[in-house]
């Protein structure tokens, strides 16, 4: 690797630790058809997995708040990150699961430097979606409970005046 495409896989490393959820793991023994299985599920939840050199990655983690993190890039270490912070985490976490091979390191989320049980607790955590879902329903279950109660006491008056006019008519 020339000095130019060290610059700029820094550079884009660099764009990749400063937005998002990043999670550092171990490949170490996995197949081809592995991690292309690996890298199938991430681009489901809009993630990416990418093999990168420890000390290229090092580098680009000096000065960030995650530096701290680099105590994870030793052997052969693969990212996985997503523009969603849970994302990456859920899509590794469950690979995991079913790998021996991939083993989860820790990761970090802007300055959030997270061991392995700490990106294990972050893929539990509900996605933006389901976090925007869940705010629009409370705010339109409050809103129907607002109409309710103004049109509510209209609604009894309107009631007891048909019944006095039914009694009339009786």
């Amino acid at each position: 690797m020339d000095r130019m495409t060290k610059e700029a896989s820094v550079e884009e490393l660099k764009g990749i630790f400063s937005s998002g959820s990043v999670v550092i793991a171990h490949y170490k023994g996995m197949t081809v058809a592995e991690m292309t299985a690996l890298r199938a599920k991430l681009r489901e939840t809009g993630g990416t997995f990418k093999v990168v050199r420890n000390r290229l990655a090092k580098i680009a983690l000096k000065g960030k708040g995650a530096e701290g993190a680099s105590e994870y890039f030793n052997g052969p270490v693969g990212i996985a990150f997503s523009e969603d912070f849970t994302a990456a985490p859920k899509a590794a976490v469950d690979y995991a699961k079913g790998n021996d091979k991939f083993a989860i390191l820790g990761g970090f989320m802007e300055e959030e430097v997270l061991d392995a049980k700490g990106v294990e607790a972050l893929s539990k955590m509900p996605s933006r979606e389901e976090l925007i879902a869940t705010a629009v329903a409370r705010l339109l279950g409050q809103a129907g409970e607002v109409v309710s109660r103004i049109t509510a006491p209209g609604n009894t008056l309107a009631g007891q005046i048909q019944v006095i006019g039914e009694k009339a008519e009786a």
